[in-house]
């Protein structure tokens, strides 16, 4: 959420960074978040005010009565009575006024950074960075949906007897292998320094608020209505709200978590052939990494992740590309985000795997996550997270990439975590 200090002080650069964002109507909202912020204001003055007339007029009444001025002192009784009132009406409008304006805050989207690239959709991403392995695939060479069914790895029909469409059931060799990917990303997170993390895969309302997946993403969560919880789409929300309503230590900075977790998205509108198989999941497993810093040290963390991401696909060794997202396709809350996609050869086109983003400080002052610093004053953290990895379109390249006449090749690095070199 974008902080009242931020839209009043530089108008003009919140208003080109929501232009870059393709905001609409940025100017009337913009302008309806100043009213209400001078509405709230105003009140709180006058409130304050009359507060310290109050106070004055008690102490003038205990005067009065000492000196035996009655009619002073119910003079003065009958102005406080009058002051209690308007009181109690400037307070329901201050709260009103800061209730719509917390409301209308939550509906803008979090500013770019300078270095994100102009552009409407994905086509205007720029690729920053290609790299890994290339691969040449037999003639005869299958998409991943129709290699799960050659070695019985998973089987999607029987996925949709159970829940529907968009749920697989993994068997076999095919469980082994998300098994050995969740085992192998979370091992490379805690040598990078990341504390595990194993949280809840459901969450209530202030917890998707704290970090913008509410109300920016309502309809695409599943919402377990009669308790009012949400299926999270990503463990960046049960794990970036640990440090709601916390203030964190100087000293503790950075954080750094990893969290393995089942991910839940409705993905509602999504239709044809690149929904197919794994490609476009309604329940998927991922590897999520959350870190929180300080503001001056963010850039540095937000390329440590990117590191960590490419040294995965590197060990991986499946072909991959790193874009900067521009700001027509960025996330509502991100301030810079870099995506990270590998190459189905069996399929001829890209598969995002992870994105990572900074978000500056706008998650933090939505959840209220703030350090002391050396002065002892505080100030927001800047939050940051990335997949590494999401599981679905990585098995998908993985078993694309890796056919072979003999069967499917396991990376080396892969080998000792499936226990298997090859599926045949």
């Amino acid at each position: 959420m974008l902080t009242i200090k931020q839209i009043t002080d530089d108008t003009e650069a919140v208003l080109r960074g929501l232009e870059k964002k393709h905001f609409k109507n940025a100017k009337e909202t913009i302008d309806e978040v100043i009213a209400f912020n001078d509405k709230r204001r105003s009140a709180q003055n006058q409130l304050d005010n009359n507060l310290a007339e109050v106070n004055s007029l008690s102490r003038t009444i205990g005067q009065f009565m000492k000196e035996g001025k009655k009619e002073e002192a119910e003079a003065a009784r009958a102005q406080v009575t009058e002051l209690k009132e308007v009181n109690k009406e400037l307070d329901a409008a201050m709260t009103e006024a800061a209730t719509e304006l917390q409301n209308l805050l939550y509906t803008i989207p979090n500013i770019p950074y300078e270095s994100v690239p102009e552009g409407t959709n994905a086509e205007d991403n720029v690729v920053e960075k290609m790299g890994g392995m290339e691969t040449e695939l037999p003639k005869d060479a299958l998409p991943h949906w129709e290699l799960t069914k050659k070695y019985d790895l998973i089987d999607f029909d029987l996925g949709v007897k159970i829940t529907g469409a968009g749920f697989p059931v993994y068997k076999g060799k095919g469980a082994q292998l998300q098994r050995a990917l969740i085992n192998f990303f979370l091992e490379e997170a805690r040598k990078s320094g990341y504390l595990e993390i194993m949280p809840p895969t459901v969450v209530n309302a202030a917890s998707g608020y704290g970090t913008g997946q509410l109300p920016d993403k309502e309809g695409q969560m599943y919402h377990c209505e009669v308790d009012d919880l949400y299926l999270i789409p990503t463990a960046e929300v049960p794990v970036t709200n640990i440090y709601r309503d916390v203030i964190l230590d100087e000293k503790q900075l950075p954080i750094k978590n990893c969290a393995y977790t089942q991910c839940f998205r409705r993905e509602a509108g999504s239709y044809g052939k690149d929904v197919r198989g794994l490609n476009r999941l309604h329940e998927f497993s991922k590897v999520e990494l959350v870190r929180i810093d300080k503001p001056e040290n963010s850039q540095q963390s937000h390329q440590e992740m990117l590191d960590h991401v490419e040294g995965l696909l590197q060990k991986l060794e499946l072909p991959y590309r790193i874009l900067r997202l521009c700001g027509g396709d960025m996330s509502f809350t991100a301030a810079l985000c870099f995506d990270f996609e590998v190459y189905s050869e069996a399929q001829q086109r890209w598969l995002e795997v992870s994105s990572v983003s900074n978000f500056d400080t706008y998650q933090a002052n939505r959840l209220k996550c703030r350090y002391r610093s050396g002065e002892k004053k505080t100030e927001l953290c800047h939050t940051l997270n990335g997949s590494a990895l999401a599981l679905p379109r990585i098995v998908a390249a993985l078993l694309e990439n890796n056919q072979t006449p003999e069967g499917i090749r396991i990376p080396k690095a892969l080998v000792p975590y499936c226990g298997f070199d090859i599926i045949d």
